[in-house]
């Protein structure tokens, strides 16, 4: 195993202040999902695509709801398993501009005390009984000024556990007619940005690593290793429970499988 302070650098040009994990032990993992896809099939993605992609997979809040615990992962086993209790939910917000869709994502603020500058979809902790639709709107308003009004929240993607937190995630797709105009809460924000469906699918912004720690994992395989996923994106990179929501979704909308 070669050591952390002899391995070549991850991720070139990354120069932000998130910090990014040096597992014990790192693999390559597979191509991205859509790899086989030829550049005329990432292009294009507009909103209409989007929602036909969700309806046809049966993340349509009217019709399917989503399901009450994460089907992959009803315990956290980090460390000592424990059934999972604290809720989240994040707003997977999109709206379309010349043709492909944009989302719309943060970097967390430095002065927070978990995930600090990592990039993220507005999101928090929901309060009692409060759906995760309300969740995902309310903390998108406070974290990025988005008007409730202005999103037609209509989707969902997998929920998933934090393996940070022990928390569960419920990541709520909504759809905003235009560019909103936005303004960033400095105590929980740096910055708010978009990217493209497009710009995330194209040659080379996907990797996938596979991680082994010494403590049991749900999803490793026979050896322990598990798939975390990232995205390059300009000067950055996008990883962690993020990654696998936005790689949920663009396996949805491309029509391939996660892997």
């Amino acid at each position: 195993m070669t050591p952390i302070s002899e391995r070549p650098e991850r991720f070139e040009g990354h120069r932000f202040p998130q910090v990014i994990p040096e597992p014990e032990e790192v693999r390559p993992g597979s191509p991205a999902p859509w790899a086989a896809l030829a550049s005329s099939q990432r292009s294009g993605l507009t909103l209409g695509v989007v929602e036909s992609a969700l309806r046809g997979a049966h993340r349509w809040l009217a019709i399917n709801p989503p399901p009450d615990q994460p089907e992959e992962l009803l315990i956290v086993a980090d460390s000592r398993p424990a059934p999972i209790t604290l809720r989240s939910a994040v707003l997977v917000a999109l709206f379309e501009e010349e043709g492909e869709t944009h989302v719309i994502l943060t970097r967390r603020a430095l002065s927070l005390r978990h995930h600090r500058g990592e990039i993220a979809l507005p999101g928090g902790r929901s309060e009692r009984d409060e759906t995760a639709v309300a969740t995902a709107l309310r903390e998108a308003k406070e974290e990025i000024g988005l008007d409730p009004q202005l999103v037609d929240a209509q989707a969902w993607l997998s929920p998933i556990a934090s393996f940070a937190t022990g928390s569960s995630i419920w990541p709520i797709v909504g759809f905003v007619a235009e560019r909103p105009a936005l303004r960033v809460d400095p105590g929980e924000v740096e910055r708010v940005f978009t990217v493209t469906l497009k710009e995330l699918v194209a040659e080379g912004a996907f990797v996938e690593e596979r991680w082994r720690r010494a403590a049991p994992r749900v999803g490793a395989d026979e050896e322990g290793f598990f798939p975390i996923y990232f995205f390059r994106v300009p000067d950055d990179v996008i990883w962690g429970a993020t990654a696998r929501v936005l790689t949920e979704l663009l396996a949805l909308v491309l029509g391939v499988a996660r892997g």
